[in-house]
């Protein structure tokens, strides 16, 4: 194999790994929001639903991981290196 396939295969393995950690996230999202509903239930019932906070804030999560294993892989090109070097070299 060469460079190039090698490089690809690295991107690879990195996507599918992301992606099964957002698959795994999605589990214990769950099942932590299912324990604290309940805790919610038994302990104060009809009080304010506190457990919304923590559901919300795992939530937000969520859509950062999701962003990071499925929405748009920019990457770093060969090209974004030149420009970089180059915007470098004019510094003083």
């Amino acid at each position: 194999m060469n460079s190039s396939t090698d490089d690809l295969r690295a991107l690879a393995t990195t996507s599918l790994k992301k992606k099964a950690a957002f698959k795994s996230y999605l589990f214990v999202w769950g099942v932590v929001s299912a324990l604290l509903v309940v805790i919610w239930f038994f302990a104060s019932p009809g009080a304010l639903f506190w457990p919304g906070f923590g559901i919300a804030g795992m939530g937000l999560a969520a859509v950062f991981i999701w962003w990071d294993a499925y929405g748009p892989n920019t990457g770093i090109t060969e090209a974004d290196i030149d420009a970089e070097v180059e915007r470098m070299k004019k510094k003083p």
